[in-house]
């Protein structure tokens, strides 16, 4: 250790730093105000600890020390991809159908994938990461609409619960992943491996009904529910539905029109709606992975941290469907926001030496945050109508996505104040919350079709009536 101290200076806090050394060996003792520019960035390279991951993007082209923005740049650089994917698969969706844009999101995002475990730089690595991103939006949001068109207002609120536990079992799955594979481009390759067994699947999904009936395809959109009344034993339902019947529910005059994000801001009642769900999202989004990217001083093991972090997430799901069918969507999108803000808040004065109940604080926060998350996608959905459902779900993806690639550098303000990061992501919490309570209700009611369709009074539907 003395050895140490002559050639190693302090950091503030007393331990020896990471990121300096003296030019020359000087024992502690000696050094006086004129010797402070005799220490300079560390010559020889680092030594990393590998007990947790035997190669990470750090110690594959050194993000320490000055560059260790850089580390935290990777996560806003996906992020950005799929900002900017969310809106360009929402429109390609809506205007080219579900189904095969779902499978052009699975192929993109496998070969983009590949190419950042095969990346020889960080440049390379970054840019791949961009498109992997872009390819992965497509994903997310295409693959929740098209399950949720084909569902009546009776399963809604279930399925969209299930929906997100397939998130939460993906993401223990992940860690698990994490733990076997501590080698970085390996890791990568087997989380994109299910990808797969999705595209094999793929062949077996139909095409949104609602989207062809609404798009005035209703030759196929006959063969789809037919083949869905046959899976449901419900063939004597189809005798009067004929694919003339479906032609006359279907306005002439709107069908034909093909919706881009700009539509979005067009009618007065779409323009609020989409202002309000773009404040909520953003709020959800930031909080939500500003506690995921950043679980640090809770005392316990990386992997196993983060495995407690998405397991309690189970119960909380399991307890947030009658949550929802209790209150609604309004009142449970707003009190899981707030309640994340409550949690934040409270862990902002509890010390990191007490690391228990940091935990179960930052346990419970992460919890309710999720919550939010899960409500959020399927109430939106709900929101929008048919024919621009997905340029709705882009738009609000691409404001959590700007959320999100800003939510990892909130943490570098540590270095100015240690309390502002928790205090921003508390304050967002607590905005978007309120401005969840200017939404209107969806529980119950008729699913919209068209844009005209928000400017009437929602009606509430008895369960198993209609879709």
């Amino acid at each position: 250790m003395k050895k140490l101290t002559m050639s190693i200076p302090r950091d503030t806090d007393g331990s020896l730093s990471s990121c300096l050394m003296f030019s020359k060996p000087r024992h502690p003792h000696l050094l006086n105000d004129s010797e402070v520019s005799s220490v300079v960035p560390c010559q020889n390279g680092w030594v990393y600890d590998k007990s947790d991951f035997k190669s990470t993007l750090a110690t594959e082209w050194d993000l320490v020390c000055s560059r260790k923005g850089m580390n935290k740049a990777t996560a806003t650089i996906f992020f950005i991809g799929v900002m900017l994917g969310a809106p360009t698969f929402g429109y390609l969706s809506d205007r080219f159908g579900r189904r095969p844009l779902l499978l052009v999101s699975y192929l993109t995002t496998m070969t983009f994938a590949v190419l950042s475990a095969l990346s020889t730089s960080y440049v390379m690595f970054g840019i791949m990461r961009f498109f992997t991103g872009m390819s992965t939006a497509g994903i997310s949001i295409i693959s929740i609409v098209l399950n949720l068109e084909w569902l009546g207002v009776e399963q809604r609120t279930l399925f969209g619960v299930l929906f997100s536990l397939d998130w939460t079992i993906g993401s223990c799955i992940l860690v698990a992943a994490a733990y076997m594979v501590n080698e970085w481009r390996l890791l990568i390759l087997a989380v994109t491996s299910p990808l797969i067994l999705a595209v094999v699947a793929w062949r077996w999904l139909p095409e949104s009904g609602r989207w062809l009936v609404a798009n005035g395809k209703v030759d196929d959109a006959h063969y789809y529910i037919n083949q869905c009344a046959e899976m449901n034993n419900r063939c004597m339902c189809m005798a009067t539905i004929t694919p003339r019947t479906l032609l006359e529910s279907v306005d002439t005059n709107t069908n034909d029109n093909k919706y881009t994000f700009i539509d979005l801001f067009k009618t007065a009642n779409l323009r609020k709606l989409a202002i309000c769900t773009g404040i909520v999202w953003f709020g959800v989004a930031f909080t939500y992975y500003g506690i995921t990217l950043n679980i640090t001083g809770f005392g316990l093991n990386l992997h196993l941290t983060q495995f407690i972090f998405i397991a309690i997430e189970i119960p909380m799901k399991i307890a947030l469907y009658f949550l929802i069918e209790y209150v609604g969507r309004r009142l449970s999108q707003s009190g899981t926001l707030l309640s994340t803000g409550l949690f934040l808040f409270i862990n902002m004065f509890v010390t990191k030496d007490k690391w228990i109940i940091r935990t179960v604080v930052g346990v419970l926060g992460k919890a309710v945050s999720e919550a939010s998350f899960t409500i959020i996608f399927f109430y939106t959905i709900e929101l929008y109508p048919t024919v621009i459902r997905q340029n709705g779900l882009g738009y609000t993806s691409f404001v959590a996505r700007l959320a999100v690639a800003l939510s990892p550098l909130i943490m570098l303000f540590e270095d100015v104040w240690p309390l502002l990061p928790p205090m921003i992501y508390c304050g967002m919490a607590v905005v978007s919350g309120l401005v969840a309570l200017l939404l209107p209700e969806t529980q119950d009611t008729r699913m919209p079709e068209f844009i005209e369709d928000l400017d009437k009074p929602r009606e509430k539907l008895t369960k198993g009536k209609v879709i």
